[in-house]
């Protein structure tokens, strides 16, 4: 059994979670709606995880990662929250999460996250998606070659958590434009949301190599 503590103040989705994860062979050993009762309880129990919410009433839950850490010796951190921000995902990482994980992915997918975690993978997941996984990372840069040097621009623009405005204006047109460009990025990497697009880009590295071929 892998041993967690649950960081949530919404009571209704903490008590959904210790109904279920048993089923998936995870104990609940404490649970706690605030910034510092999640340190305290971890500091208690030290947990293998400890399932950490992002907005709290006393603070933001990604300033205390450190503490959890701190707290827990072993104890891994695995964000999993409502908010789909990718710059979010990019400081939890940062600061020692070990995923990050939207709450809108479902039971199945958090259930396979918390495996990875324990298995020792980072593990993100920023959206929910219907499409299926690419075989790996050679098939994901053969959808990526597809994409024009503009769209290229909008996909990083997308991991970089910018917005259409902002997109908009970097790339001196106007926002129909923008919106006209990222549609074609999700369609072309099979995907059906920004945030989807962004998670798939990082992932498999499509933005590492900008000698990468574009279509023209």
């Amino acid at each position: 059994m892998v041993n967690l503590v649950l960081g949530d103040d919404h009571a209704i989705f903490v008590d959904a979670l210790a109904a279920t994860l048993p089923q998936h062979g995870h104990r609940i050993v404490g649970t706690a709606d605030n910034t510092a009762g999640v340190v305290a309880t971890v500091r208690e129990h030290k947990p293998d995880i400890c399932l950490l919410d992002r907005y709290f009433a006393d603070g933001d839950g990604l300033d205390v990662i450190g503490e959890i850490l701190s707290a827990g010796g072993r104890t891994k951190v695995l964000v999993l929250t409502a908010d789909g921000d990718v710059q979010g995902m990019r400081d939890a990482l940062g600061k020692g999460a070990a995923g990050y994980v939207n709450k809108m992915c479902g039971l199945a997918v958090l259930a396979g996250a918390l495996r990875g975690v324990v298995d020792g993978e980072v593990v993100v997941e920023l959206a929910a998606s219907r499409t299926p996984r690419l075989a790996g990372t050679t098939d994901a840069r053969r959808l990526a070659s597809h994409l024009t040097a503009r769209e290229r621009q909008c996909l990083r623009m997308l991991v970089e958590g910018a917005h259409t405005t902002a997109m908009a204006k970097r790339l001196g047109v106007a926002p129909t434009t923008v919106r006209t460009h990222v549609q074609s990025v999700l369609t072309k990497l099979g995907v059906h949301s920004r945030l989807a697009a962004a998670s798939f880009a990082m992932r498999h590295g499509l933005l590492d190599d900008e000698r990468m071929p574009v279509a023209g």
